[in-house]
């Protein structure tokens, strides 16, 4: 085989979604049997390139190494936020202005004041709608134990997809508080000494979460359990005691197009900073404005436009033949954009939730 050949093999090897090329075609049909590229992946909005997270979309765009001709479009017409290629830089100027939120320390001053006791609005809805109602939780930790270092939860607060306050309240923990840990959480010996006790804030959240839904029946659909958004969700639902089935979670320390390329997490304060263009978490850490932020990122995460699909799980019954050992020779005879088209994601895109 010549050199010329040679190419055109390796060109006709190349992956639809990421553009990596192969020298052998069952290469490339394991790299789509593991890659598990699909329409919920950010894709770059110039040369179409599919990333596994925003993060590598961003640096592909603008990173150390980026692609040039992407980088240049980006510059003039790309928008920094939430990364859209807009028509022109005027329509990217006002895009830009709408895509960046306003910091909640300054659009929730009377829920800040609210949050200074307790409030208590959780209540159980037994109307059946087709969507379930979305919910923020956040909470603050003192320190337990001889060192302090044992998170305790010593405030928590909830909120409604609208930043409305349905629950706050400071936790009274079951084990002595030996650190405050004043100077982020802003909690004092004189907020815990007549605080809720754990027990009792425990059976409220849950009771609000489930909606009067038994525990073994809450299904994504059709059921009147809330879903819950938070940041580090099993760490405080833990800290909380609460139980609460995973299929009904929306973790932004989790989600995969949020974390970074190496797959780890990243924290909620670059979240903020990187795709909704305002600091929080600086000196005393208010629950409520982690709560606003990780309810903002859940909307825009739910509102990207990705097509839609009958079944778009890799692990739904209809798709786990897809890329099945005994179809080789079949999917070696498919066109890469073939492959692209029959291959789903591994994880649940929130855009499922509109």
């Amino acid at each position: 085989m010549d050199y010329r050949t040679e190419s055109s093999e390796t060109l006709r090897n190349k992956c639809a979604a990421c553009f990596r090329q192969f020298n052998r075609l069952e290469h490339l049909v394991e790299h789509m049997r593991t890659s598990y590229h699909s329409v919920h992946e950010p894709v770059c909005g110039i040369c179409k390139k599919h990333c596994r997270s925003f993060e590598s979309l961003r640096e592909h765009l603008i990173g150390p190494l980026p692609k040039q001709e992407c980088k240049n479009i980006f510059n003039n017409r790309g928008c920094r936020f939430c990364l859209a290629i807009l028509d022109s830089p005027n329509a990217r100027g006002l895009h830009q202005e709408r895509c960046q939120m306003v910091s909640s320390a300054t659009t929730g001053l009377n829920a800040r004041l609210a949050n200074l006791g307790v409030r208590d609005s959780l209540t159980i809805d037994n109307t059946h709608t087709r969507d379930p109602q979305v919910v923020a939780i956040a909470c603050k930790m003192v320190g337990g134990g001889s060192d302090g270092s044992l998170d305790l939860c010593g405030r928590v607060c909830i909120i409604d997809e609208y930043e409305n306050i349905i629950f706050h309240a400071y936790v009274k923990p079951p084990i002595p508080v030996t650190s405050y840990r004043y100077e982020t959480t802003g909690i004092r010996p004189e907020h815990l000494r007549d605080a809720i006790p754990l027990k009792q804030v425990q059976r409220k959240i849950q009771d609000f979460l489930c909606n009067g839904e038994p525990m073994w029946k809450i299904r994504p659909r059709g059921s009147r359990a809330r879903i819950l958004v938070g940041h580090g969700l099993d760490h405080d639902l833990d800290r909380l005691q609460v139980e609460y089935p995973a299929i009904m979670t929306r973790d932004t320390a989790k989600y995969p197009p949020l974390m970074k390329t190496s797959k780890l997490s990243n924290s909620l304060k670059y979240l903020t900073q990187a795709y909704l263009g305002y600091d929080i978490q600086i000196g005393i850490q208010d629950p409520y404005d982690d709560c606003v932020a990780t309810m903002r990122l859940y909307m825009r995460m739910k509102s990207q436009a990705h097509k839609r699909e009958d079944y778009p799980l890799a692990s739904d019954p209809q798709n786990r033949n897809n890329y099945a050992s005994w179809r080789q020779t079949e999917l070696e005879r498919m066109s890469p954009e073939e492959m692209l088209a029959i291959s789903r994601s591994d994880y649940y895109c929130w855009c499922l939730d509109r």
